[in-house]
């Protein structure tokens, strides 16, 4: 299964970020095969506006199941929503602890948006 991460880093000891349209970086995590890529979100950082729909159309790209992240919008929980990936908050410390609270099932699966829009 592929999991994205909203991340600082781009590696696995990298914290989770809280923010999902401005975070520094992606790091997806396929927990099948333990492959592990990053990507640079520098767009979603300076972008004007739409920064968490643009967010979650790249997540969906990357072909995620499942996404951890610490807050999500309105428009970027539909787009995630509508591209099948399931959406996790609570996650605390590194990525690669995050990947282990969802395989414990300590993170809560989002029904809905926690914020009602931008993310400072």
């Amino acid at each position: 299964m592929k999991v994205v991460v909203t991340s600082t880093g781009e590696s696995l000891n990298s914290l989770v970020d809280q923010r999902f349209g401005r975070a520094a970086a992606f790091v997806m995590v396929d927990t099948g095969s333990g492959e592990i890529t990053s990507e640079d979100n520098a767009a979603g950082v300076d972008a004007a506006q739409g920064a968490g729909v643009q967010a979650a159309e790249r997540v969906a790209r990357l072909g995620a199941a499942r996404l951890i992240t610490g807050h999500c919008g309105p428009k970027a929980f539909r787009t995630l929503v509508a591209a099948g990936i399931e959406v996790y908050t609570g996650a605390t410390g590194t990525i690669g602890e995050a990947v282990e609270q969802l395989e414990a099932g300590e993170l809560t699966r989002m029904t809905g948006p926690d914020r009602a829009g931008h993310w400072g």
